[in-house]
């Protein structure tokens, strides 16, 4: 498709915002049918049971607006690079496995952690097969890189960022319209300073994650009439890892490493204090409780709405302080 990078990148939202915003109710519907909803428990904000394919609708909006903004109708050529290869089958293993631990869910049972941290690690190697690595370090003064990581490092740290971010946005994902938000916040900050460094490759993916996320949140938003699931929340976590490793870590310096890092700050640093508290209390790491900083504001009194619009000003507060690192270490 023709015309400039943020015509591109306009079409790309609109585009997905208008898939998600038609699939999102006919996947509600399949829902309720089939069963597929998320029953409450004593940890779970909700206390009726919600349709949970929400996942669905937002994979499928966001893989036609990419691949129908990223084709050359001028020349009617598909452009198939590997970088968005390897995204996408990534993308799609994320959210397998997550149907299948939702769907476990519908039958009040747990989906082992082991084999969905096997699969993140898989699907985060595709990243690397396909060459979306975190290469090194740019030196800020002369524009080379002083530390250029070996081909392990750079996988190995790669695949470290990719199934952190997963799963920091699976934890995330505990009430309604918190974590679709927050991965709305963080793909407008990435699709800047993807558009800083001019890549457009990840600008328009993340324009793409932006509208998904935005007719989602119309159903999802307090009070929910649909929710996310697991397949929903690594399938998020999963593409913004992706688009930060394409865009916002290449040329990174000592300082713009902490771009990404900002971008995603609020599932990243509420899972970090969940972490160590559990590891501090010799807990289970991968065991749910009401830890997170969402429960804790609400314990404190706050609304379901109050909790998470603090949540997001906290999150535009990341999201700023990233975007004035990115500006001032062009």
């Amino acid at each position: 498709m023709g015309g400039s990078p943020l015509f591109l990148d306009v079409v790309s939202a609109l585009l997905s915002f208008l898939f998600a915003f038609a699939f999102v109710p006919a996947m509600r519907h399949i829902a309720i049918k089939t069963g597929f909803v998320d029953l409450p428990t004593e940890r779970k904000a909700h206390k009726n049971p919600l349709p949970m394919l929400g996942g669905a609708a937002m994979l499928v909006a966001f893989m036609l607006s990419t691949i129908l903004v990223r084709h050359d109708f001028l020349h009617a050529t598909w452009r198939t690079d590997k970088p968005f290869i390897g995204m996408a089958a990534g993308a799609l293993l994320m959210f397998i496995v997550g149907m299948v631990d939702d769907y476990a869910k519908t039958r009040r049972k747990e989906f082992p952690a082991w084999p969905k941290f096997a699969a993140q690690i898989v699907a985060a190697s595709f990243l690397v097969a396909s060459g979306v690595v975190i290469r090194g370090i740019e030196d800020p003064v002369h524009g080379a890189y002083f530390i250029t990581f070996s081909p392990w490092i750079r996988d190995f740290l790669t695949i470290v960022w990719v199934v952190g971010i997963v799963n920091v946005f699976n934890f995330l994902d505990g009430m309604d319209g918190l974590a679709g938000g927050i991965a709305a916040i963080s793909a407008t900050t990435l699709m800047i300073i993807s558009t800083i460094k001019g890549d457009s490759t990840s600008a328009i993916l993340a324009a793409s994650l932006i509208g998904v996320t935005l007719a989602f949140l119309r159903y999802n938003f307090y009070p929910a009439r649909i929710i996310m699931g697991d397949a929903g929340s690594t399938f998020l976590g999963y593409v913004l890892a992706a688009i930060a490793v394409m865009g916002a870590f290449k040329s990174a310096t000592v300082v713009s490493i902490f771009v990404p890092i900002l971008a995603l700050g609020v599932p990243i640093f509420d899972a970090l204090y969940v972490v160590l508290r559990r590891a501090r209390e010799r807990r289970p790491l991968h065991k749910a409780d009401r830890t997170h900083g969402h429960y804790r504001l609400m314990a404190s009194g706050l609304t379901q709405i109050q909790t998470v619009s603090v949540m997001y000003l906290v999150a535009l507060a990341f999201c700023l302080a990233s975007i004035l690192i990115a500006i001032t270490t062009r």
